[in-house]
């Protein structure tokens, strides 16, 4: 009896022991011991972003997406472009994408309005204004009171583009509704297109199309927004409150994945940037793009860290109320969180 108890146990035994190796994954032998992550593979999060329009000005967002950094985070970035802060903002409002990436007056205008369910900005990417302002003719040596009696085509009224612009030109001493014509009829996407073929005297252009156009010999940058305006924080990505609040976790991982890619491109070159987003503009060439990074790295466009500081908010709501476009200041710690902005790792 005492035998075949022993033989039972013995053939227990063997049984567990092959259905042990029936499962070990591929290319593991008897004896090696396996990651759990590597059995268990943690399925990545999706995660759909909405930007504002299609930029180098953006290029550490994608080297983040293309040098792993969000799949490092467990994250599956679905991006669109959205063309536009109001586009992005309505497509977060409505849960057709989860996190926004436009400028931080789109949340404050949704704050103001009383909706119980606002946005919060929670990382910010830019922090100068990333237009170039292009002219028709070519001009040896720009002042921006060469502005006087001209047309130009700055975006829409109430967008950071347009109340950077007019800011700009009020501290050069020109009055923007008397001493000249901002032309804010033509959308966004065909800002370009409307200077080439229109009337305009100048326009701003995000990169690479202000290089492109130039490239084209339909213009001439003469001057970059953000270097006469100062730091902005000008482009951030942000979610609705309770989309934060309940995904917590995963805002925390798409931050560190921002961080990351913030400090890729401080630490390497203006060719080894344009070399890595290059196929997010399949239809410039890598000397355009390259030329594009470095004129955004020469201004220190780029933060170097998510965190969005209350001087700089503070500074865009003057920015705004000097337009016009703000009658109530929104408070810094109800717009931004920068909770998961200082933990990034």
């Amino acid at each position: 009896m005492k035998k075949k108890i022993i033989f039972i146990v013995i053939g227990v035994l063997i049984i567990l022991y092959a259905a042990h190796l029936l499962f070990l994954p591929r290319n593991t032998t008897p004896g090696t011991i396996v990651n759990e992550v590597e059995i268990n593979q943690v399925k990545n999060d999706k995660v759909n972003v909405s930007e504002v329009t299609r930029s180098v000005f953006y290029a550490p967002q994608y080297v983040a997406i293309n040098q792993g950094f969000f799949n490092e985070n467990n994250i599956e970035i679905d991006l669109i472009t959205g063309e536009g802060a109001d586009s992005v903002m309505t497509s977060v409002l409505s849960g057709q994408v989860d996190i926004g990436f436009a400028g931080p007056e789109a949340s404050i205008y949704v704050y103001n309005e009383g909706k119980e369910d606002y946005t919060q900005v929670f990382a910010q990417l830019t922090r100068k204004d990333g237009s170039f302002l292009v002219s028709k003719k070519e001009i040896e040596d720009f002042k921006w009171t060469d502005l006087k009696g001209k047309k130009i085509i700055p975006g829409r009224k109430g967008g950071v583009p347009f109340m950077t612009l007019e800011y700009v030109i009020k501290n050069n001493g020109l009055d923007p509704q008397k001493d000249l014509f901002l032309d804010d009829s033509i959308k966004f996407d065909l800002m370009a297109g409307a200077f080439s073929s229109g009337d305009a005297d100048f326009v701003t252009l995000f990169e690479p199309t202000a290089s492109m156009t130039e490239k084209q010999g339909k213009g001439y940058i003469v001057a970059s927004v953000g270097k006469e305006a100062g730091e902005i924080p000008y482009t951030a990505y942000f979610a609705k409150k309770s989309f934060i609040e309940k995904n917590s976790d995963l805002i925390q991982r798409f931050t560190n994945a921002v961080y990351k890619g913030e400090q890729w491109v401080k630490n390497h070159s203006s060719e080894e940037t344009a070399q890595i987003i290059k196929d997010f503009f399949p239809d410039t060439n890598i000397e355009i793009l390259t030329a594009a990074v470095q004129s955004y790295k020469d201004i220190e466009a780029w933060n170097e860290t998510p965190v969005l500081k209350k001087e700089s908010f503070e500074r865009l709501q003057n920015v705004m109320k000097t337009a016009g476009e703000l009658e109530k200041e929104a408070p810094y710690d109800k717009i931004i969180n920068n909770s998961f902005a200082e933990k990034v790792k």
